[in-house]
């Protein structure tokens, strides 16, 4: 029996679901980058680091190489890093949603009472 497509999508968003894994994806958006690179920029353990570059790895979002005794990362695809622009945007629109509502609410509120 064949996965829902909805269920394999959130699958795909719950795959996404990991501060680090976000920001290697970020990171990777200019370019291939070797694993030291990725850890200095990151700055978690050696072993968290490769742990959610596995995860990546495994779910064909990231590609890599071995160049000598460097491994070297990439995105899979164009389409990763389009997904990190799209959700970028979005949360920016969230966000600025947010500050409109919250000028808003500034605006209403009653002008406070000296000594209260």
């Amino acid at each position: 029996m064949s996965v829902p497509l909805y269920q394999a999508k959130a699958e795909f968003f719950r795959m996404l679901g990991h501060p680090v894994r976000i920001r290697v994806l970020e990171l990777l958006r200019d370019g291939p980058l070797p694993v030291r690179e990725l850890l200095a920029a990151i700055e978690v353990e050696p072993s968290a680091l490769s742990r959610q570059l596995a995860v990546s790895r495994r779910s064909c979002i990231v590609t890599s190489r071995r160049d000598g005794s460097t491994v070297v990362y990439a995105l899979a695809g164009d389409d990763v890093a389009d997904l990190m622009r799209a959700a970028r945007r979005i949360l920016t629109e969230m966000l600025a949603g947010r500050h409109e509502l919250l000028d808003v609410l500034r605006e209403a509120e009653p002008a406070k009472v000296a000594g209260r």
